[in-house]
């Protein structure tokens, strides 16, 4: 009698096979486009780094204007979620040190990759009208999200005079920061600017 044949493992689902090639394909693409820019961060390229076929790229994303605008809307959203994962292991309220670890959170959303990957796709679509519109628009949605985290973390009354424009002052600085942290290492200033401002929201808060 013959030796039996081993019995084989489920197989992976399409559907899962599916997404995870998705996944590797956005995460590919935000690394090539921080790294390389827009003109540098072809489908082919990105396939590459991800491992995976051109065809399979273009299976899922029918254009590169698809892929890099979906892949940095996915890591925006990814970073938002780290931001708000941070009000489970914050100091007890009304202390400067809980915004102080808010404040430098919420200018960690443009002084990484992301942001990076971000400018690189500004650059882009400020010469390429389709793209334009895409861009815009995700801006305004991460612009929007980002604001509404920022008030719930720092429990903002935006009834209170001054206070919304404070909170968009902040992210505001955040990004001139990002920009900042482009060319060189900016992270021993930035300490001190984060500091400051986190001083001048508490006082705002707390009066």
């Amino acid at each position: 009698m013959g030796a039996l044949t081993p019995a084989r493992g489920p197989k992976q689902p399409q559907q899962e096979r599916s997404r995870a090639t998705r996944l590797k394909l956005l995460e590919a693409a935000v690394s090539c486009l921080a790294e390389h820019g827009w003109s540098g961060s072809t489908v082919a390229v990105v396939a590459e780094r991800a491992g995976v076929s051109r065809g399979a790229a273009q299976h899922h994303f029918r254009t590169r204007e698809d892929l890099f605008t979906a892949a940095v809307e996915h890591v925006a959203e990814k970073r938002q979620s780290a931001v708000k994962a941070v009000a489970h292991n914050l100091p007890p309220a009304g202390s400067v040190a809980r915004t102080w670890i808010i404040v430098e959170e919420l200018v960690g959303l443009y002084t990484g990759p992301l942001f990076r990957a971000a400018l690189h796709l500004w650059v882009a679509a400020s010469d390429e009208p389709p793209l334009r519109d895409r861009v815009t628009a995700l801006e305004a949605r991460v612009g929007r999200e980002a604001h509404r985290t920022a008030v719930a973390l720092l429990d903002a009354d935006e009834s209170v005079p001054g206070v919304r424009e404070t909170v968009q002052g902040l992210l505001d600085m955040a990004r001139g920061l990002g920009l900042a942290n482009l060319l060189t290492d900016d992270s021993s200033r930035r300490a001190k600017v984060v500091e400051q401002w986190a001083k001048v929201i508490d006082d705002l808060l707390t009066a």
